[in-house]
């Protein structure tokens, strides 16, 4: 998808970003290598001096992608995250002060949404869809107090209908993707659609009965983050 239609008054539709190519994909796995051996994804980064400051803030699904990102990056952007699994949204509000320092960021590139559709047992931070859409909004107009460009990225595939084991459930996705990108169009945010680059090769790129993904689903997303960045950092 590309920028989006009109809106009225002459505005566009967020950016949605989605599918990078076979060649780009191929780039990303070279540079799983590098990034395998550099900086772990949540060790604190030096920044270089001139280039844009991005934040990521995700699950572990993020953790996963932080370092390839990051060595797709280079040299174009400093690129952080937090030394933690960012969880829920009730986790990003208790959190996110601390996250965001006070150093200006260009772009932030963010993500909720899998740890609330947990259900209990394991959910014990599990936010009902109107749970999330209020704290989702209210991350979003804290975000947008820093004034950084902002990017959501949705929420990635969950295997065998959400049921991971009798004790690692979750709920539909799907209704949580549909939230989000109801809060980040209302905000006129960019879309970064991660659960759409990967949920056609979801078998061959998602660990056997788990949300994370291998190598090659990691180097995936990477790209994608990588692209949907470079795209805001070129528009600013």
């Amino acid at each position: 998808m590309g920028m989006g239609k009109l809106l009225g008054g002459g505005k566009r539709a967020p950016q949605c970003f989605a599918h990078v190519n076979s060649r780009i994909l191929f780039t990303a796995l070279l540079v799983v290598g590098l990034a395998c051996n550099s900086v772990a994804a949540d060790a604190p980064v030096e920044d270089v001096p001139g280039l844009p400051r991005v934040l990521l803030i995700g699950d572990s699904i993020s953790m996963g992608y932080t370092a390839p990102a990051r060595a797709l990056l280079k040299g174009k952007a400093n690129v952080h995250r937090p030394p933690t699994n960012c969880g829920a949204t009730s986790v990003g509000l208790a959190g996110l002060a601390k996250w965001l320092g006070d150093k200006k960021w260009d772009v932030i590139h963010f993500n909720f949404g899998l740890h609330d559709a947990k259900l209990p047992p394991e959910g014990a931070r599990h936010s009902p869809p109107d749970v999330y859409e209020k704290n989702l909004r209210e991350l979003v107009t804290r975000l947008q107090a820093t004034g950084a460009k902002l990017i959501w990225a949705t929420t990635t595939p969950v295997p065998n209908g959400g049921i991971i084991s009798p004790t690692r459930r979750f709920g539909s996705v799907d209704d949580y993707n549909r939230i989000a990108r109801k809060v980040m169009e209302e905000n006129k945010i960019a879309i970064d659609d991660l659960h759409a680059v990967i949920a056609p090769r979801v078998k061959e790129l998602q660990q056997p009965n788990d949300v994370h993904f291998n190598a090659a689903g990691s180097a995936l997303l990477a790209q994608q983050v990588a692209t949907s960045i470079e795209s805001v950092l070129k528009s600013k």
